[in-house]
């Protein structure tokens, strides 16, 4: 037959007998040949994840130059270096860089999730070629290929099973499963079968933890699993944030903004018969004061303030943008294992023929204590002998770090979980293994399912068994009851199958425990005593639940998706309060629906599980095409494409793989999902305070373009010159704005609905805001330079008093901005950045109409006290005109709060 093979899907290798598989592969049980390896090697390529075609620094960073915003802001620098405005210009100019340097770090370090995937293949492979055992590079390794296994090896490449003995597998990085999942080598039926139940297959990248086994290598490189999200990794393009979007639109509204100001008023002062170079210079100036130089200062400062805030609250953010989308997340999609639980099983039942116990505590901290229907007891006899009997029998070990005094389990999380079960009563590990210490032992089996250990006591041997409720109620004749021991009828074995059953509808593995006293390894595992079940689970976070409810406070939908068992993944939401009126749907389900019929049913659906890495991209994309900005936690290889699709990718800080972190916008430093929540508060924070910031700004805008506008169609002298529209624009308007970004929170940011991506910061209330902000501040400057010019007053006069009135309105402006709803009355003076720019402002207003140097270049006249207390007083009358505007925005007159 060919040397070309098919590659890793097709056929469905799982479906197939052993003896079909290397078959089909042209291999045998004494591997392949070197010619053949060397064939399949110039056919296949090596085993290695290809990156697709990189992109240069150079590219990269001739990329941030098409912005439209840092395009307007070169203009701008060399408009203003022609004017002989040196300082302006290079203040521009380290804008420029500041933005530049930026986005080309951000999207630089997002080139490195391949980079990262790469770097958890394996190193080294113990592989069969001509009958012979050898260990080379897993990049030479080649479809059917014959690979040895042995507990702690990181698998190379996808391969089907030829032989398991005891063979489990940590799966936790591509799939999500909690637990290492058990091996075999029997085909299975069902092609479409989910990653995580094909348990004849193993996959590159995962790890072996227990057991042996041998597999026959059916993909490599591109054609393994690791290899399919890759390619979604490199396929995937990360969206805009809702504000790169606004910025965008801003900056071409702005650049057209800029050409009609130019033109028309180059065109009016012709028309009157000033002179050309005069009127452009003039007009120039003008354009610029169109143009929010500090724009982008204004929203990096903003980030950045934002992301140390949130440093302090254990989120590092990656991209800065990411901040501003958290903020207007509306849909939360987080995974289970490890997020939304700790990824560390617990015991949360303990049952003995006379009762059922709860189990208070999360994870591997031996802290919490038994309790019968909600009250506090004591471990009876037969019980501590339950526990004391779960810990002899493991051979995992509580350990505590020195350094940060977490508690981590080595070994098996399921035997973890019972060591900690004991400690909880005061069984020690360590001092029950001294007191009773192992003699002997029968290893578990996946065809036993069973393990049995031998202790030596004071009188004598006894053994402990653990395992399937089934194995061993089948090895038991007696129970321990309160009396004693007493036989075991089948009556009580239903009742004890009943309990099973009732634990399983909890989703809670149960295991079962024995002893048999005066054993020896021969007839340990006949005639036993049946001692209890310990139900466990990896449980949810204890702040987990509070952290969801927080987010539906603040109007945020969490969804849970996950790669782990339906009924696990039900169970956890349901104690979260995630799992409602809504629906769950597994992997296989969701691959039965298309695109539309996924788009449709995604707002019901609230548990996802058996879910593949393209499952999490569907849905994620199903979610954005509904108009939500979608956050995606997660910490596995699985969730990588996800992360990176999202609006904001959330990875883990502890449990997370590098390619999660590589691929996310952000990362929990404590694995915590509550920390999402205080990260939600910063970036909906930040949001508030760029769009005061705009409508601070833009409003200004607004009444110097307006003043300079009205004046030239009456025919009145310009109120302005080109030097006082640049010092307003960089100078007054700079500081004030500055400190709007850093403006403290507003009391019910938490309680408000998710802002509409689609609206922007532009939304009817703010637009109403900004413009009669603007009109009110072009009627009454105009107004004040008529009348002074009518008055008898000079035009440097009436230009003085006018510039003195427009600085003053801006300075009432930003007080009345820090919110667009609540009165300038509510904590007036809370924000003393703003406080000291307006004070530092201040001062320079009246050194330059005051100090005569500065009056030529200027344009100044030194005011009389009536004309200050003239301009003072006109200029006062902006606040309760907005006071007014934002009543009657609360009052619904201008449509739906913002």
């Amino acid at each position: 037959m060919s040397d070309a093979l098919p590659n890793a899907s097709s056929p469905a290798w799982h479906t197939l007998p052993v003896d079909t598989v290397l078959s089909h592969l042209s291999s045998s049980p004494h591997g392949l040949t070197e010619a053949k390896v060397e064939h399949r090697l110039d056919l296949y390529g090596p085993n290695e994840l290809e990156a697709a075609d990189r992109i240069s620094p150079w590219a990269i960073l001739f990329e941030q130059f098409k912005d439209v915003l840092i395009i307007i802001l070169l203009i701008a620098t060399a408009i203003s270096a022609f004017l002989g405005h040196g300082v302006e210009a290079i203040a521009i100019a380290v804008i420029v860089l500041f933005a530049v340097l930026l986005g080309f770090i951000q999207e630089y370090r997002a080139e490195r999730a391949i980079e990262a995937l790469k770097e958890m293949a394996a190193p080294t492979v113990t592989v069969i070629r001509d009958g012979q055992e050898i260990e080379l590079p897993a990049r030479e390794l080649v479809p059917g290929d014959l690979i040895l296994l042995r507990a702690g090896d990181k698998v190379a490449a996808d391969a089907r099973l030829v032989e398991s003995v005891n063979l489990q597998a940590d799966e936790a990085a591509l799939t999500g499963e909690s637990v290492p999942v058990e091996k075999n080598t029997e085909p299975l039926d069902g092609e479409d079968l989910a990653l995580g139940d094909r348990s004849n297959m193993v996959f590159g990248g995962t790890i072996a933890t227990y057991g042996r086994g041998r597999a026959v290598v059916v993909g490599t490189g591109m054609n393994t699993q690791f290899g399919r999200i890759a390619q979604m990794l490199q396929s995937v393009e990360s969206g805009k944030t809702p504000l790169q979007r606004t910025l965008d639109k801003l900056g071409r509204v702005l650049a057209v903004a800029a050409l009609v100001v130019v033109a028309a008023i180059v065109a009016m002062g012709m028309l009157r018969g000033q002179p050309l170079l005069e009127m452009f210079i003039f007009g120039i100036a003008l354009a610029v004061a169109v143009v929010p130089e500090a724009l982008p200062a204004v929203v990096t400062i903003s980030l950045a303030i934002g992301v140390q805030r949130m440093v302090k609250r254990n989120a590092l953010v990656r991209r800065l943008s990411a901040v501003e989308a958290l903020g207007s997340t509306s849909v939360i999609c987080s995974d289970k294992t490890g997020t939304l639980t700790k990824d560390e099983m617990t015991v949360r039942q303990l049952y003995t023929p006379e009762r059922t116990l709860t189990i208070s505590g999360s994870g591997y901290a031996p802290e919490g204590e038994l309790s019968l229907d909600g009250l506090a007891v004591e471990p009876s006899p037969q019980e501590t002998e339950l526990l004391l009997a779960a810990a002899l029998v493991s051979d995992a070990h509580l350990v505590r770090d020195d350094t940060h005094g977490a508690w981590h389990i080595k070994g098996d999380p399921t035997e973890g979980a019972m060591i900690v079960a004991a400690a909880k009563s005061g069984l020690h590990k360590d001092d029950l293994d001294l007191e009773f210490p192992r003699i002997g032992e029968i290893p578990f089996t996946s065809e036993a399912k069973r393990m049995t250990t031998l202790h030596s006591i004071a009188n004598g041997q006894v053994a402990y068994a653990k395992g399937a409720p089934e194995t061993i109620l089948d090895s038991c004749s007696r129970q321990l009851t309160a009396p004693g021991e007493v036989a075991l009828g089948d009556a009580d074995r239903d009742k004890i199958l009943e309990a099973v059953q009732q634990m399983a509808g909890e989703a809670l593995r149960v295991l079962a425990v024995a002893r048999k006293a005066d054993a020896t390894l021969e007839d340990a595992e006949h005639d036993m005593t049946f001692l209890g079940l310990l139900g466990m689970i990896d449980p949810p976070r204890p702040e987990a639940r509070a952290a969801v409810e927080r987010c539906e406070q603040a109007g945020i939908r969490v969804v849970m998706i996950t790669g782990d068992h339906p009924l696990t993944a039900a169970a956890v939401a349901r104690e979260l309060g995630l799992f409602k009126a809504g629906r769950a749907v597994t992997g296989a389900e969701l691959e039965d629906m298309s695109d539309e019929e996924l788009e449709r049913n995604v707002e019901t659906i609230e548990v996802y599980s058996r879910v593949s890495p393209a499952d999490k991209l569907r849905v994620v994309t199903a979610l954005q095409e509904r108009g939500h900005v979608a956050a995606m936690t997660g910490d596995g290889v699985n969730d990588a494409p996800a992360l990176k699709k999202a609006d904001i990718g959330i990875a883990m800080g502890i449990t997370g793989t590098d390619v999660s972190k590589e691929a996310a916008a952000m990362t929990l430093l404590d694995d915590n999902f509550a920390s999402i929540v205080a990260a939600v508060e910063e970036g909906r924070g930040i949001f508030e305070n760029i769009k005061k910031y705009l409508m601070y700004l833009l409003s200004s805008n607004i009444g110097e373009i307006g003043l300079m506008a009205g004046a030239t169609v009456a025919g009145l002298p310009l109120p302005l010159t080109a030097v006082q529209i640049l010092y307003v624009n960089l100078a007054t308007d700079g500081l004030p704005a500055l400190a709007l970004s850093v403006d403290p929170p507003e009391d019910d940011l938490m309680q408000r609905q998710p802002r509409n991506a689609r609206a922007g910061v532009f939304t009817r209330p703010v637009l109403t805001l900004m413009i009669i902000g603007g009109l009110w501040s072009t009627a009454v400057n105009l107004g004040l330079f008529t009348w002074a010019l009518r008055s008898g007053r000079s035009v440097a006069e009436a230009m003085t008093m006018t510039f003195v009135s427009l600085v003053l309105i801006q300075f009432f402006k930003a007080y009345n901005f820090r919110s667009d709803r609540q009165s300038v009355l509510h904590r007036p003076f809370a924000n003393k950045w703003l406080n000291l720019a307006i004070f530092w402002e201040l001062g320079l207003l009246v050194f330059i109409v005051s100090f005569p140097p500065l009056h030529e270049p200027f344009g100044k006249y030194a005011l009389s006290r009536a004309d200050w207390l003239i301009a003072i007083g006109v200029s006062l009358t902006i606040s309760p005109v907005l006071e007014l505007a934002k009543w009657f925005e609360r009052h619904g007159w201008f449509g739906e709060l913002s």
